[in-house]
């Protein structure tokens, strides 16, 4: 029980302090876990980290999983998950329950949709820079984008990651270098977390449909969006988008107001399904949709752990990874067009503003960064 304070502890006062997404998050990792605590080599920290990049799900996250798993089993992992996204989701409950108790001015909502265009914006340059590593990663990224935007379906994103995780295995396949990863625990219970996990993902919507209860259909999608988003955080924002807004479970003036209040509190971009399940049903719902869409990371973490050095070195698996990131960018430019710029931007002045806080998210963090917007909403 000591040991699982500690690890608590210790995610908790990182939970409280890692403002500026996942890579800052990576960044707050490594040196507490790795430099001060010394839970964990840096080469295992490394091996960690290529793990989060190759699951669906938010990475940071399944770091902190994974170190947590290392350190005290299955029980250090949902400590230390705890730990990391308690502040999050504590405060965005609280801003979800006072926005929808106060009248707030709607300029300064406005000036919270903008910096949402500017983050995401700034999103999708730092990660096609990481992916567009070839011409056909930069084909797959446009034809997702174009298809995306003309054909928008419950299953259209799903299908566009499909198909270009196959493009990926036949034309952006590279050889990975087996890397060692330390089994912390049997490939046996491993491998029973990994059918839970398509299990849920493939009866849950059918389960929604013959029985649809409204917390059983809320689980169903935050659970789907949680285990089908590649490539960050962010991605998660179309898939929401998708199953919430389109479906009237709340309006997009709340849905994008919630996105935009995330970027301004440290922990995981994940903590957005906090903030709308408690505008769509309160602290009930806030919780289910915090586990619904936390569930899936969880489950693929502690699932392939301990497969890692066989699911790295395989190129076909390298190769439809690469497929589906790239066309993740489209994914999001698609999501930054519609809904985000189409609903916020009304004037050249929305533009100039966008661009004002764009080239702030360059040096400035995040949280800075929404203060001004909110700032520039209420005064301008």
């Amino acid at each position: 029980m000591g040991q699982l304070l500690v690890i608590f502890w210790t995610a908790l006062k990182l939970g409280l302090v890692s403002f500026g997404g996942p890579s800052a998050h990576l960044a707050y990792f490594e040196r507490v876990y790795v430099k001060e605590k010394k839970w964990l080599t840096a080469v295992e920290y490394t091996d960690l980290v290529s793990l989060s990049q190759f699951l669906p799900g938010p990475a940071s996250s399944q770091v902190g999983m994974g170190i947590g798993l290392k350190k005290g089993g299955i029980l250090g992992s949902i400590v230390a998950f705890l730990g990391f996204t308690l502040p999050s989701v504590v405060v965005l409950m609280i801003f979800a329950y006072i926005n929808a108790k106060g009248n707030w001015s709607l300029d300064w909502l406005h000036g919270l949709k903008l910096v949402a265009v500017a983050i995401v914006a700034h999103a999708i340059l730092d990660m096609s820079k990481k992916i567009w590593h070839s011409k056909m990663a930069i084909i797959l990224t446009v034809v997702a984008t174009a298809v995306l935007l003309n054909w928008q379906t419950t299953y259209s994103t799903i299908i566009v990651l499909l198909i270009a995780a196959l493009a990926g295995q036949l034309f952006l396949r590279q050889q990975q270098q087996a890397l060692l990863v330390e089994n912390v625990i049997s490939k046996r219970i491993a491998a029973g977390f990994l059918i839970a996990f398509g299990v849920l993902l493939v009866a849950l919507p059918l389960i929604a449909k013959l029985w649809p209860t409204t917390w059983l259909v809320m689980f169903e999608k935050f659970y789907t969006a949680g285990a089908l988003v590649f490539g960050g955080g962010h991605v998660v924002l179309p898939l929401l988008e998708e199953r919430l807004v389109e479906t009237g479970l709340i309006s997009l003036n709340d849905f994008l107001v919630g996105y935009g209040a995330v970027q301004a509190v440290p922990g995981p971009l994940f903590t957005f399904a906090s903030y709308l399940g408690m505008v769509i049903g309160g602290i009930p719902m806030a919780l289910l949709a915090t586990v619904a869409i936390f569930l899936p990371a969880f489950l693929l973490i502690i699932g392939a752990y301990p497969f890692w050095q066989q699911i790295r070195s395989n190129p076909k698996w390298c190769g439809a990874f690469n497929g589906m990131n790239a066309a993740v960018i489209g994914v999001l430019i698609a999501a930054w067009i519609t809904p985000i710029v189409t609903s916020t931007i009304h004037s050249w002045l929305d533009i100039l503003w966008v661009i004002l806080l764009f080239a702030m998210l360059l040096k400035w963090s995040p949280l800075l960064v929404v203060v001004v917007g909110i700032l520039i909403g209420v005064f301008f």
